[in-house]
């Protein structure tokens, strides 16, 4: 039974840092890509940043130079280090594990909220 267990969220004041913890049980964890999105208050849930087997990583633009994922295989968890939060990053970040285009699996979700 694949599972994501997200830890790291919390409060925080706006330009202060959160490092978000994603740790994956249950399936070949170094061959997969991972992804954190978010959903901020009332608004769609989008993606903030992926990493693949490869260690490439991709950002959305408005984290661009402020979060960097990264993955250790030896503990099969992926990171998300969020610095100089802004009022606007405030949401529940989830972790993805992407199997295959049709095949993913979503974490509970970890609350971020940056005050402003």
């Amino acid at each position: 039974q694949v599972q994501l267990v997200e830890s790291g969220g919390g409060l925080v004041q706006a330009g202060g840092s959160l490092r978000l913890s994603c740790t994956v049980s249950g399936t070949s964890f170094g061959i997969k890509t991972v992804a954190w999105y978010r959903q901020p208050p009332g608004k769609e849930r989008e993606s903030v940043a992926r990493i693949t087997p490869a260690y490439i990583s991709t950002y959305a633009d408005s984290v661009k130079g402020r979060f960097t994922i990264s993955r250790d295989n030896s503990k099969n968890t992926v990171y998300l280090q969020m610095n100089n939060l802004k009022f606007e990053d405030t949401g529940v970040y989830y972790c993805l594990l992407i199997i295959a285009d049709d095949q993913y699996y979503w974490g509970q979700g970890t609350q971020v909220t940056v005050s402003s």
